[in-house]
């Protein structure tokens, strides 16, 4: 008589599972965190969404935290997802197109919605596609009546090709995928799980989501990235999601990362977490 193997509880295998990702993440962090030099601190901004309200907010307070804490080096790095959704796409667009303060750095990376902005200034058959994500309030952001069900979409596409700055426009096409230094991998949705981070497609790094997320791994650098929004900032030992879905819970979430660690701003909680 054969003895089958009975399967492991599931309980089991959680308790397994979390005792592998803490300890993937005690070398994953430590190592992520060494590789900053002394001297430079990054701040991480999630999914802004048109609230051009809180990107202020949260501007204010990286000013006051360099006050508070000053450093010799400070890059801004934003996930992308500027437009969209929320009212002031406009506005949070000529804010990120000008020079930021005290001459710090600045790096703004590209999120599926700016991409598919961009397809429909290049393809107006994209403008229903658009619309179902919060296209229309891009639109009238920046003049644009809402177009009806009868308003021809390439109408639409000369309209905002009209409206929108050449510097607005310069700042959509110059937008990078993502940003690879000290330890960290900065993107918007994630990464493609296997493929080296130098390789990844534009199309994983704007729209990935499950096979990124499940994956507990190494991704060779810790990811930080939002397209996927939480309650709060989700940390694991191989990346974090600081998408805090600013246009419907007002808060918008900046990660704070040197060689000390890893802190959050928030709007709404002016102190460091």
């Amino acid at each position: 008589m054969i003895e089958r193997k009975r399967a492991l509880p599931s309980v089991t295998l959680a308790r397994a599972r979390t005792f592998f990702e803490r300890w993937i993440g005690s070398f994953l962090t430590t190592d992520a965190l060494q590789a900053i030099p002394q001297g430079l601190r990054y701040y991480v901004v999630g999914d802004i969404h048109g609230c051009a309200d809180l990107l202020n907010q949260i501007q204010q307070q990286i000013s006051a935290d360099l006050i508070e804490h000053p450093i010799d080096q400070a890059i801004e790095v934003y996930l992308g997802d500027y437009i969209d959704r929320g009212p002031s796409s406009r506005e949070v667009i000529e804010n990120l197109a000008s020079l930021p303060e005290d001459n710090r750095e600045r790096i703004c990376l590209m999120g599926n919605h700016e991409s598919l902005l961009l397809n429909f200034l290049a393809d107006p058959s994209v403008l229903n596609r658009w619309k179902q994500v919060g296209g229309l309030e891009t639109l009238h952001s920046y003049g644009i009546e809402r177009p009806t069900d009868e308003t021809d979409a390439t109408t639409v596409q000369s309209s905002l090709r009209a409206a929108m700055p050449p510097h607005h426009l310069h700042f959509f096409r110059t937008l990078k995928t993502m940003h690879l230094n000290h330890g960290h991998a900065f993107v918007h949705a994630g990464v493609r799980p296997g493929v080296p981070l130098d390789g990844q497609s534009e199309e994983d790094c704007l729209w990935i989501r499950n096979e990124f997320l499940d994956y507990i791994g190494s991704f060779g650098a810790r990811i930080i990235h939002g397209h996927t929004p939480q309650d709060k900032v989700d940390v694991r030992p191989n990346r974090i999601n600081i998408d805090t879905g600013a246009y419907i819970t007002g808060k918008l979430t900046c990660a704070r990362i040197n060689a000390a660690g890893i802190q959050y701003l928030q709007t709404g909680k002016p102190n460091l977490d």
